[in-house]
């Protein structure tokens, strides 16, 4: 059986690399929907810290996503000197600063922002604690949506626009390259990025999850009174949960920011923190691989569901709007997934059996 491993991972990877090449030979929207999910699946693994790991439901992740965003595209676009005459007097077309920079101070900024809420939400579980983190999350983008006066610092409902693509030592990945006379389009060089992010980011996730903290998290999910007892500190180990989950929020806001050229508050809201709680649950909490299974099937449920609203609403003569088809069949697919498979697509085996012993008991 050994093997047998190797070469299943050596086919994974090749058809991994492949994939967007193959793709792209019909067009670039089927590998901007690829880089979508990828986008997708990191955020799904920085919720799966907070809501998998650390059992502490947050419904505002959004918030961190356009934390990271927003500071990408106000840092790498021309928008502060335009909107702050003595930012222009030493930078006349904006900061621009590299990648190198922008990533690491989203992520740092995102994580000060998780700190930030769960500090006055120690205390809190449940039904509380969803409202609490909503509110937060529907206040960033409030904050987005207004913050362009008396000071213009985020263009409110305008957005920023004309923000740097991603380059790596004057390599950039927004325009198209040519490998060996195969020209490679720009969607699938930040495939190929943001899939390099999505494998560092398992890594890292899966070692947190075998380590101290890791364990410690867990603990605290299924009995916090019993983890304090026990000497964790339950205080600590819930700020680091949130603080953690929301740097993979800020990196993949940057990413978003550099991929789109484009943010505005309409990309961050309610929904969309609910579509990746959504993913975690539907994939299985606390699960990598079921994590990033729901990721990847909720973030392309919708464009392959789209192709089949377009017929239905022919069939009602266009009294149906195929959005809200969309939307409807999305829901559906959703409630029977988790009618058939209340753990998720592909639970934790571990999980289940603590569960199963806790209700024996």
């Amino acid at each position: 059986m050994k093997p047998k491993k190797p070469l299943t991972f050596l086919i994974m990877a090749v058809a991994l690399l492949v994939l967007p090449l193959v793709l792209q030979q019909g067009g670039n929207a089927w590998v901007r929907i690829l880089d979508m999910a990828l986008l997708y699946v990191l955020l799904a693994l920085g919720l799966n810290i907070v809501v998998g790991y650390a059992g502490l439901l947050d419904l505002g992740y959004v918030a961190f996503f356009a934390v990271g965003a927003y500071l990408f595209a106000l840092l790498g676009s021309p928008h502060l000197a335009e909107a702050f005459p003595w930012i222009a007097a030493s930078f006349p077309n904006g900061l621009h600063l590299p990648i190198w920079a922008i990533i690491p101070a989203a992520a740092a900024l995102a994580g000060l922002f998780g700190i930030m809420l769960g500090a006055p939400t120690l205390k809190l579980r449940g039904d509380y604690l969803a409202i609490v983190t909503l509110g937060f999350g529907e206040i960033i983008r409030v904050f987005l949506n207004n913050l362009d006066r008396p000071i213009n610092l985020t263009n409110g409902p305008k957005g920023i626009n004309q923000i740097d693509s991603i380059k790596f030592f004057g390599f950039d990945l927004g325009k198209s390259h040519e490998f060996f006379g195969f020209e490679v389009a720009s969607v699938s060089m930040y495939y190929y990025l943001f899939l390099a992010l999505v494998l560092v980011s398992v890594v890292i996730c899966h070692r947190l999850e075998n380590s101290r903290i890791g364990r410690a998290w867990m603990a605290v999910r299924e009995d916090e009174i019993a983890a304090k007892a026990m000497g964790i500190n339950t205080r600590n180990m819930k700020l680091l949960a949130f603080g953690m989950g929301a740097t993979f929020g800020g990196v993949s806001g940057s990413m978003f920011a550099a991929f789109q050229g484009f943010v505005s508050p309409e990309s961050f809201s309610l929904m969309e923190s609910i579509m990746i709680v959504a993913m975690v649950v539907l994939g299985g909490i606390g699960h990598l691989p079921g994590v990033i299974l729901g990721a990847l099937l909720l973030a392309a449920l919708p464009e392959v569901l789209r192709h089949v609203a377009g017929p239905l609403q022919a069939m009602t003569d266009g009294r149906l709007d195929s959005a809200i088809l969309r939307q409807l069949l999305i829901a559906l697919a959703m409630i029977i997934i988790m009618l058939m498979r209340p753990r998720g697509l592909w639970p934790s085996p571990e999980h289940g059996k603590s569960l199963a012993k806790s209700v024996k008991a």
